[in-house]
This record gives C-alpha cells, structure tokens and sequence, in this order.
C-alpha cells in the first residue's frame, strides 16, 4: 500500500519584506524591480524548504508573489481598474456585532478589487514564468519531487473584480476563460500541476447571490464550470487540480449551502484532483456525502479532504488527522486520497489569522497524521 502524500491549497505566509515589495507595487510607491525579484526568488526558496521539513509531498511557492489568490489578475490583464462593490458574507451579516468587531480589530482585509471596464486581455506570461522558475528552482535546491502552483478560475475572478463592461456575466464569463486559458496551459507546461481555486462555487452563494434559491444557484455554478472546462480544453484532467470552499475565515458559517447541494458541479470539473473543506466545524460531518454517493464520484477522481484547518491557531492532533482521512480511505480507497489543508494560510499578503510558526507546525501536524492512516 503506497503512503498517503500531503499537500495544502496553496498560499503560505509571507515574510514583512514580501508583503512591503507587494504593496509597494499595489500603492504605486517606487521601488526597484530587479530588488523585487531578488525578494521573490530568496522568500519562494525559505518557503519551499518550510514545506520540505514540515513533511509536504506537493509543494508550492506560497502565492508569494500575488496581492491575493484572484485579485492578482488585476497586474497581469488588462481591462480592470476603479472598485468594485464590497459584498460581506451573508452570514456575518446576521451577526452585525461580531461583524463589526472583526473590521474594528483588523479582521478583514484591505486591498484594491478594481471593476472590469474593458476588454480582458493578458499582458502576458512574464510573470507567471518568473513565479514558474521560483518554484522549480527552489524544489531542485531543496529536494521537493512534485510542485503545483495556483492560478484563478474565471468565476472567482467574477466574484472579487465584477463586471461593468461585457453585456451578460456569461459573456465576462467567456471572456475571462478565453484570457485565462494561456496562463493555465503555461503552468501545466512547465510541468508542475495546475490548482484552480474556486470558492465561488460555494462561497458566492452567500456573498454575491443571495437573492437566489440554492436551486437557481446551482444552475450558476454549473455555469461557472461550464467557463472553467472551457478553459481547461486540452489540458489532461490528471494535471488539474480544483478547489472549492465556503469562505477562508473564522465566522458562523450559518448562510454556507452544503455540500450535499455542490456535489454534482464539484464532480463535473475536468479536474482529476478535488479540494475541499472538512476541518471547518459547519462542513465535517459532509464526509458522509461523500460515503453516500461514493457511487458516483467519477473512477479515477482523487479526493484531497482539508483536514488541517487554516483559520484558528489549533494544531490539529495527528490522530485527528489520520481519523478524518480514513473517513474517506474508507470510501474511495488509499491510493485515491491526499492529505490537504481547508484553504490557504496566507489568502492576502499581509493578512492572515495563523501565526506563521503555527502554519507549520499544523503542515507538520497533516504529515504525522498522514503518516499513521497511512499504516
């Protein structure tokens, strides 16, 4: 029986000279490029090594370079610029105090999501290839096999830089998939695997269409997929990794549509590789959806449970780990389950709830756990 291998969705945290070059660039403060890279390349190294002794199998650079996981789009296409409209979460809504406590304390961040105004078109590849080479230089120095590196879906883009240009969200939509489809391909070419995050296949339900059904918003999200293969077209699924989640962020969680509902549209993704929340205490017990139509998850799909959380600073036991794979060893077996954290530590530069020491320690923690399901 092979060993169970680890992973995380992607984004780590970034040292205080990282997150300075970042906003440097995002206030238009000056700065030197040549020195911006050099940060870069020496923060995706230490971050590489990070993963390497905490015992991850497919590492990452850590989104290192990016303002965020979709905003990043932004510096790389054109056709975005102003603000969009802020949508809270339907959930903390409800919860106007706990709300309000969270922005008084620092607890949401601050970074620009400008509309879209104009034609998207990419800028080019330049820096994807030089996150490219970061990442691969830095698994060859330190000894990691197998890397990933994150990229955003067309339907996450729509949810934090919305549209007032193109005539329909379905045409935005096109648009974005046809803009995004060379930055996908880049990666997969480059040999490392290829993560597609998104959350607006969960959490826009309860930030951007709340005004829906669930039913009418399924038929949204099968929209958003619909986008998301087109883009995909060619790429072999066994390179492809999706995932889908509810909102990186400690909050009630009370407004979340179950997963019993994302069931079909997470299963229809040309992806081999499926991500999703199961340490977050609203979605843990959804492993059950899983055992109950283990029928019809597709041969061949590979199932990466989050059973690490990334919003409080608990390091998980690695029995609880181990517990919390075995749920789904059970269902799909062992060699069609990866160990994989909820969502990423370091969403934005410069925000994030765990401490950084903690992150590792909560990797290392998924590996001990990994280890022992594993026998």
């Amino acid at each position: 029986m092979t060993a169970i291998l680890t992973t995380h969705v992607g984004s780590l945290p970034r040292t205080q000279e990282v997150v300075d070059f970042i906003f440097a660039r995002e206030r238009n403060t000056p700065f030197a490029p040549v020195d911006f890279d050099a940060a870069m390349t020496r923060a995706v190294s230490e971050t590489v090594k990070k993963q390497v002794d905490a015992g991850v199998d497919i590492v990452s650079d850590g989104e290192t370079s990016k303002i965020s996981y979709a905003t990043y789009v932004k510096d790389r296409y054109t056709g975005f610029d102003g603000d969009s409209p802020r949508n809270a979460p339907a959930d903390l809504k409800l919860f106007p105090k706990f709300l309000e406590r969270l922005a008084n304390d620092g607890g949401t961040p601050k970074y620009a999501r400008p509309m879209c105004v104009g034609e998207v078109r990419s800028k080019g590849q330049g820096e994807l290839e030089k996150d490219i080479a970061n990442l691969k230089a830095a698994m060859a120095q330190h000894g990691a096999k197998r890397g990933f590196m994150n990229a955003a879906s067309p339907g996450v883009i729509s949810l934090f830089l919305q549209n007032s240009f193109y005539k329909s969200r379905e045409a935005y939509l096109a648009a974005l998939a046809d803009a995004m489809k060379a930055e996908y391909e880049t990666i997969v070419a480059s040999g490392l695997d290829l993560q597609l995050d998104c959350p607006d296949l969960a959490l826009s339900r309860h930030m951007l269409f709340t005004d829906l059904s669930d039913a009418e918003f399924v038929k949204v999200a099968n929209s958003h997929v619909e986008a998301l293969n087109h883009a995909l077209s060619g790429i072999p699924a066994e390179k492809v990794r999706i995932h889908i989640c509810w909102g990186n962020y400690e909050g009630p969680h009370v407004c979340d549509i179950p997963m019993s509902k994302m069931f079909d549209t997470l299963m229809s993704v040309d992806a081999q590789y499926l991500l999703f929340e199961t340490s977050n205490p609203r979605h843990g017990h959804e492993w059950a959806v899983f055992r109950d139509r283990a029928a019809d998850i597709p041969d061949g799909k590979v199932l990466f449970p989050g059973v690490v959380d990334t919003t409080t600073n608990f390091v998980e036991h690695p029995e609880l780990v181990a517990q919390r794979l075995e749920r789904f060893t059970n269902i799909v077996g062992q060699d069609r389950v990866i160990a994989g954290s909820d969502c990423g530590f370091g969403t934005f530069a410069g925000f994030g709830s765990v401490d950084p020491d903690v992150a590792y320690a909560k990797l290392s923690a998924l590996a001990e756990g990994a280890a022992l399901a594993s026998k």
